[in-house]
Formats: structure tokens, sequence, C-alpha cells
């Protein structure tokens, strides 16, 4: 579908899809995305709960969290180029070996800061490695979210790729869940021990999660397709260059419809986390309870929001998605200001609803915006700038306007400033198509067909 044009696109005929391997595929990509997620959340509970002290010993507690938050940042604004480099090999080459290989690179940037020496070992280097690291980890989930999308939702049945896409999206709750819990369960030993070693331990037990999910990956087949397309098409092509010649204002549109379903997670759990251990008397073993409760309830509603997307037109169902999220997010900053563990508890849960609901539905349609054969760039291009933008600089921003204001109702705004962008861009993105399905498959977002003019 080019921007510049009005007639979809041909996409490539797919040989028979084997159910099995369809199931398969799902469990891959669920499996994939819940270590690479786990991996990358690990990161970000630590930087708001140990490695500003560790790592920038000589500032203020707030200047250490903050620049904590800062290399936490890194990591996505590292995500685009993984999702270019990534995408490249997977439109060309195939989306099997990209995930396997994006799934190895994550685990071993996640270990290496599990055996990293601090500022008080090694002095600057320290800071300098953990930003190192922390980029290798930023161009692996680049090119892993793009990868484990497709796998799924290429070995979808007819009608069915909103459906097969939240496997890959359910990865991302269920990994924040695992990544919370094993903190949780950290806090219980003495602050002493936990900051000389205990938080090391989700690091480097990550290695043992790497091992299962490559053996369920090695396990896939390439998705058909993926084959499909590389029987029709020649090599000799440049995914990006074609991207952003064709599809440009599709890409720039899809970059605001990704924001909500990725900033928000990270001014309710990163940000409010050292928010409320920091500032409000919440312990951390109470807030981190807290944050595990709302994420219990993401597993379980997030999937409601793919089959709301498949069942009723998409513009109403992104609409019935977000719109309370209007209401519910300063709710839930007013519940936790209350200081009481059973409200904040209550506003994360309720809050939590909303956003959750409409990333199950982003990958699915996403992965029906572009060609085969530039599909894993275009996805990965969208989702992965607009982390780096948004997701990314989300807790950094709201603790850099909580400094410079000292008001919550700044962050607040901030807040829904990303919903309110998502809702313009994603409404724009589907006036703009159609939701008339290619190829006998309902379900398909293909650009809308002009209408023929009638002589009267």
């Amino acid at each position: 579908m080019s921007s510049t044009g009005s007639a979809s696109i041909p996409e490539p005929t797919p040989a028979a899809i084997d159910p099995k391997q369809g199931r398969r595929a799902g469990v891959a990509a669920f499996v994939g995305t819940t270590i690479e997620w786990f991996d990358f959340y690990i990161y970000g509970t630590a930087s708001a709960l140990v490695l500003g002290p560790l790592f920038f010993p000589d500032v203020s507690p707030a200047m250490g969290t903050l620049a904590a938050f800062a290399t936490f940042a890194v990591g996505f604004i590292a995500r685009p180029l993984g999702g270019v480099i990534f995408g490249h090999f997977g439109d060309k080459f195939g989306r099997k070996n990209t995930v396997i290989t994006t799934l190895m690179l994550m685990g071993l940037a996640t270990v290496g800061v599990g055996l990293l020496p601090t500022y008080e070992q090694i002095g600057f280097m320290a800071p300098i490695l953990l930003v190192a690291l922390r980029i290798i980890q930023g161009v692996a989930m680049g090119g892993e979210w793009g990868g484990a999308v497709l796998i799924a939702t290429e070995f979808a049945p007819p009608g069915k790729k909103i459906l097969y896409g939240a496997f890959a999206q359910q990865g991302s709750p269920v990994g924040n869940l695992l990544a919370t819990v094993a903190f949780l369960g950290l806090t219980y030993m003495s602050a002493e021990n936990f900051g000389d070693w205990g938080w090391r331990i989700p690091f480097l037990a990550s290695a043992v999660l790497i091992i299962v999910g490559l053996y369920i990956r090695l396990k896939i087949t390439e998705s058909p397709e993926m084959i499909a397309a590389t029987q029709k098409e020649p090599q000799q092509r440049t995914p990006l260059v074609e991207l952003l010649r064709d599809h440009w204002k599709v890409v720039s549109l899809a970059i605001g419809a990704v924001v909500t379903g990725v900033a928000i997670t990270y001014v309710k759990t990163t940000f409010a986390l050292s928010w409320a251990t920091t500032d409000l008397g919440f312990g951390r073993t109470e807030f981190l309870q807290v944050i595990t409760v709302a994420l219990i309830a993401q597993v379980i509603v997030q999937p409601f929001g793919a089959i709301l997307a498949s069942k009723i037109d998409a513009r109403k169902a992104i609409l019935i998605m977000l719109l309370p999220e209007l209401v519910l997010l300063p709710l839930m900053f007013v519940l936790i200001q209350t200081g009481s563990y059973g409200l904040a508890m209550l506003g994360m849960v309720l809050a939590t609803a909303p956003h959750a609901m409409y990333y199950a539905a982003l990958a699915g349609v996403l992965a029906q915006l572009f060609p085969t054969t530039i599909r894993y760039t275009g996805i990965s291009v969208a989702y992965q700038v607009s982390t780096a933008l948004f997701a990314g600089t989300a807790p950094f921003l709201s603790q850099a306007l909580l400094g410079a204001t000292g008001s919550i109702w700044v962050v607040v705004g901030l807040g829904l400033g990303y919903v309110l962008i998502s809702a313009v861009c994603m409404s724009l993105l589907l006036r703009a198509k159609a939701w008339t399905g290619r190829e006998g498959e309902p379900g398909h977002l293909a650009e809308a067909e002009p209408k023929p003019s009638v002589s009267r």
C-alpha cells in the first residue's frame, strides 16, 4: 500500500498453513517475547531501585535516579537501530533465524549486566560499560518485537491475525510480571545484601530462560507468507529505502499510534515505583506488590482487546479502549498519592485495563499495514521509533517534570498527551484504510479502493 496510491497491494499467496505449526509459532512468539521483555524490564526495575547509587554514587539520590533513568532511556534510543538492522535481514532472508539471533544477543547483554562491576570497584568505566550493555539490549529488543509479531501473525489462520498477534503482545506483561516478582522476592533480603549482590540474580537467571526460548524457537519453521514472498521476488532489495519512499505516511501515523501502547506502562510502573518509594513513603516491597497485582490484571484483561478489535469495527474498538484512560490515569495518581496501599492498588489496576487492551490489538493491526517483503522493517521502524521517542524517555521526563514543578499533575498531563496522540493517529490510520480483506482473507487492513465514478 503506497502512501501515494490507493489500490491495495497484491500479496503472494502462501501455502496452506499447518495448524500445528501455527500453534507452535504462537507459543514460540509468546515465550520468546516473554523472555526478552523480562530481560528488558528487570533493567527498568533495577534502575528505579538500585542502579543509581551503585553506578552514580557521587550525586544526590534524586540525580542518581535520574541518571539511572537516562541509561534506561538509552536502551530505547538504540531500539530503532535494531529494528532497521534485523528488519533488513528478516525481510530479505527470513524471520526464524533473525529472532533466534535477537534472543541470543539479549541474553548475552543481560547476563553481562549481572556480572558488571560497580563504580566503587572500577570507577567511571562501570557506568560506561552499563550504557554499552544497555545499548546492546536495545538493539536486540528492536529486532525481536517485529520478528515475534510476524512469526505469530504470518502463521495465523484467515481472519485471525489480530488474535495471533496478541500472542506476541502477551509476552510484555508476563515478562514485566516475572521481572517484578523477581525483584519483589529479593526485597525480603537485607538492604545490604540486595545492594551488594542480590540485584544481580534476575540478570544472571535470564541465562536459563534464554536456553528455553532458543529450544522452542529452533523447532519452528519459516513463515509460509515469507516463503511465498521470497520465491516471487529477487533479494536485491533495500527494505528501508522502499519503506520510506513508498509508505512514509503510514509509518508516520503508525509511530503515533504506538505511543500509548508503549509509554504509559513506564509512567505507571518505572516512574511510579520511584515516586511512590522516594516521595510518598511506600516501601519497596509494598509498592512492588501493587505493581504485581496490576500486572496480573493486565495479563488477564489484555487479550480481550484483540478479541474486541476482531469482533467490531476497528475504529469503534480503539475509542472504547483508549477513552477510559483519560479518566482512569489521573485517578490512579490521585489514589497513589493518598498513601493507601489498597487505594494505590485499585488505581493501578483500573488504569492498566485500557492501554493493555489497546496494546493487544496493536500488533495485529500494524502487521497488516505493509506488504510481506518490507513488513518486518515497517512494523519494527514504526514501533521502535515510537518507543525511542516516547517510551524510553517517559520515566526520565516524568521525573524531570516532577522535580522542576513539584506537581504530579504535570506528569499526569504528560500521560494524557500520550493517550491523545495514539487516539488521533490510530483513528487517522484506520480512516485512511479499509478493513476489507485481501485474497479472500477477512480482517486485513488494506488501502481503500477508490470508488468508481458514475456517469449520469
